[in-house]
């Protein structure tokens, strides 16, 4: 094997160890009492995938019950799923860009992605309580 080949395959060996390890979530960030920034990022995101796992849980929920609302009309009154979905896109769309913005706030600093993730979960878990009132309808839980 040539050296310059020995070389790259060496480089390219290491980026896959170390991109390996990067990758995997940190175990040991506490939560609840994070130090660092790093740690604050961790748990900011953290927070944001948790929210997002319940907003699409609530989501498929409540598109069911649209489903549900559209089969008991006549055809000229139905829609409702086909609003949630259109509300729903328009939604996230909306989230992407508020969050982005409030990023701006620490632009190119270690806590944009903090404030974007902090930004999004919390929208989110606003969102989710949103579509569990629409699912619930105006008679509250069934």
């Amino acid at each position: 094997m040539s050296s310059g080949l020995f070389v790259f395959s060496s480089f390219v060996a290491a980026i896959l160890v170390c991109g390996s390890a990067f990758a995997q979530d940190d175990p040991e960030v506490d939560c609840n009492n994070a130090q660092t920034q790093t740690d604050m990022n961790i748990c900011s995101q953290r927070a944001y995938d948790t929210a997002d796992k319940a907003l699409n849980a609530q989501y498929k929920k409540t598109r069911a019950a649209m489903v549900a609302a559209d089969a008991d009309l006549d055809a000229n009154l139905k829609g409702a799923e086909k609003a949630l979905v259109k509300a729903q896109r328009a939604w996230v769309d909306y989230r992407d860009g508020q969050c982005e913005a409030e990023g701006f706030q620490a632009r190119g600093g270690s806590m944009e992605s903090m404030l974007v993730s902090g930004c999004k979960a919390a929208l989110t878990e606003a969102r989710t309580k949103e579509l569990k009132a629409l699912a619930d309808g105006p008679e509250g839980a069934r």
